[in-house]
């Protein structure tokens, strides 16, 4: 029995022009074969706005074929085996055919609608039934010939709980109505416009490695279509938009990873990145007193500003949020200098961050320091540790910084200092507080090796060689027990090596020279987001073949599928970490006068590099 068959299949996705294309040609049981490609285009200029074009060419026959095409609310979450919308509304007026949606945990609404191009002679016909509506389409083919599609879809996504679905509904129709007359042409050529700008703004050309220049760019055009800044307050889920894993939560990542590509390449969405934990500051406060702790205690995983993570060790040990945001806000307004942003919002988020790392915290009994006990750092292999180094140096550059951005208030006698202190009920004594904690900060610390110690005991843990477990018991989490992977000095990713990256003015290359050879030899790189913070320190402190082979991973890791998990979505925060790892890493190197002998090391080590005049415009960027 003769069944279908497809055949000269392709996908493209184009960089310059901003359109996904997926073609096939469909040979059927009755032998008659047709081409089918379907084009589609999210627009950077208008964010409602999605468009779809699919062509058909018939190659051995004329006739007639049926397209059906809607709005299908039914979807089923793949991990969760359950539909999370429910359909609420849906119609059709003026040419336009919409559904209204609302998501089953949250309440949010989504106006959803779509309008058709169809060539003459074209016949159609509303299908609807419970979360769909669509049409039924009949075509006139012709052999030889294309027949064209045009379908552009306009959403209206609304989290207001005060209106109701009709003003929803009202608010959808009147922005489906504001672009009717747009069509598929039009939108691909200003899409085709927006992306030579970012080109022209963006691009990094690595010569003479063809597979990393397409890995880089690729990373490039997935942050630019991830997060525009367009709706101040958002922020960006582990696998931005592209895959259900993680549930859309965002963590820690924002502002470590993902905020310095927005803060040199677009500065209004990496404003909008931290409008979203000011906008969240409320439940941050009241997440800290269920810590029994005052000030703001930001969520390891989430989506609105509540805590989304269901493991208590990860959820209430993990400290380390707010050093990020505050980190994110002093970098933010050092290479900005949007001064506004942090006297606005910026000190408030600060002073409550603050408050709660001066209550988190204790003095420990022998050593008279102040530091924080029973937490997980960012290496998530070490659980109720005490003196986690990571959290205290960041706990102290944050007390340090909140402190300087007060003084610089005061000094200037902005009124706006002293309406915010008086709202905060802060003191002077409060202040002293925090100066004393931070001054007496443990930072533990071997003066004889020059390393530090990811935390209290540390280096006293049994050692393991990571080398000698079997590859097949890879990813340890699925294969170990957690209270087996907490026995070792194994880490699972950068924790140490981590703030010396943040703060890598502050380190000699000696010191990075010194912790890499200790950590890197520990670390089974078990997060995505590991090999570019090594990468990068392994350029700086000449070590051009082992930044290569972290930098390698980190660009191409969802083009080669490496995790072997891609379709889970991609590793948005591990493509911002490849942007780093070329900026703040080989681009780094160039700013500090590294002799060109390195290079020419690192092309013996048989690795290609950004070109010279590359790495020189990229140091004028760099920290």
């Amino acid at each position: 029995m003769r069944t279908s068959e497809f055949t000269d299949f392709r996908r493209e996705l184009d960089f310059k022009r901003g359109v996904y294309t997926r073609q096939f040609i469909w040979h059927m049981q009755n032998r008659k074969s047709i081409q089918l490609t379907f084009e589609r285009l999210i627009s950077m200029q208008v964010s409602n706005l999605g468009c779809q074009r699919i062509v058909l060419k018939p190659l051995n026959f004329a006739g007639t074929a049926q397209v059906i095409t809607g709005l299908d609310f039914a979807t089923i979450h793949e991990d969760q085996d359950t539909r999370y919308w429910e359909g609420v509304k849906q119609g059709s007026q003026h040419g336009i055919t919409a559904m209204l949606g609302r998501t089953a945990n949250t309440g949010n609404r989504l106006f959803s609608s779509y309008r058709l191009d169809l060539p003459m002679g074209a016949k159609s016909g509303t299908l609807s039934e419970e979360n769909f509506i669509g049409d039924e389409i009949v075509l006139n083919l012709k052999k030889g010939e294309e027949t064209v599609v045009d379908k552009l879809v306009i959403n209206y996504a609304d989290k207001d709980q005060e209106q109701s679905d009709d003003e929803v509904w009202s608010k959808g129709m009147k922005l489906a109505k504001q672009y009717a007359e747009v069509d598929y042409k039009a939108a691909a050529e200003q899409q085709e416009q927006y992306w030579a700008k970012v080109w022209e703004h963006s691009d990094i050309v690595i010569e003479g490695d063809p597979e990393n220049q397409q890995g880089i760019r690729f990373c490039i055009f997935q942050l630019y279509q991830t997060y525009h800044g367009d709706n101040p307050g958002f922020n960006i889920g582990a696998k931005g938009l592209t895959g259900e894993a993680y549930r859309g939560l965002a963590f820690w990542d924002t502002e470590s990873y993902c905020l310095p590509f927005y803060i040199f390449n677009n500065p209004k969405a990496a404003r909008s990145l931290l409008e979203f934990r000011y906008k969240t500051l409320p439940q941050a406060l009241e997440r800290a007193k269920e810590l029994d702790c005052a000030g703001a205690f930001y969520p390891i995983a989430t989506i609105d500003g509540t805590e989304s993570c269901d493991l208590w060790q990860h959820s209430n040990l993990q400290l380390h949020v707010g050093t990020a945001v505050a980190y994110g806000i002093r970098h933010y307004v050092n290479i900005t200098g949007d001064k506004a942003f942090l006297y606005e919002k910026g000190l408030e988020m600060l002073i409550q961050i603050s408050r709660f790392y001066a209550t988190r915290g204790q003095w420990g009994q022998k050593t008279g320091k102040y530091g924080y006990f029973g937490v997980m750092g960012p290496d998530e292999f070490q659980l109720m540790v005490n003196n986690n180094c990571y959290i205290n140096l960041m706990a102290k550059k944050m007390f340090d910084y909140t402190l300087e951005t007060i003084a610089e208030m005061e000094q200037a006698q902005l009124s706006a200092f002293v309406a915010l202190a008086d709202r905060l009920e802060l003191t002077v004594q409060e202040q002293m507080e925090w100066k004393n904690k931070a001054d007496n900060m443990k930072i533990p610390y071997d003066e004889e090796t020059g390393i530090y110690e990811e935390h209290d005991g540390f280096f006293d843990m049994p050692h393991l060689d990571i080398h000698s477990i079997p590859v097949t018991e890879f990813p340890l989490y699925s294969h170990w027990s957690y209270d087996r992977l907490y026995r070792y000095d194994m880490i699972k990713q950068p924790d140490v090596l981590m703030f010396m990256f943040l703060y890598s003015g502050e380190f000699s290359r000696e010191a990075k020279r010194a912790n890499y050879d200790y950590y890197e030899t520990r670390c089974i790189h078990e997060s995505s987001l590991s090999p570019s913070i090594h990468s990068i320190l392994a350029a700086e402190i000449d070590r051009p073949a082992e930044a290569y082979k972290f930098f390698e991973f980190a660009t191409r890791l969802d083009l080669d599928n490496y995790n072997r998990n891609t379709r889970e979505g991609l590793h948005t925060t591990s493509i911002a970490a490849a942007w780093m790892n070329i900026v703040y890493g080989f681009g780094e190197c160039a700013r500090m006068e590294i002799s060109w002998s390195l290079i020419r090391r690192f092309q013996s080590a048989g690795a290609n590099i950004p070109s010279q005049s590359l790495i020189r415009e990229l140091s004028s960027r760099s920290r």
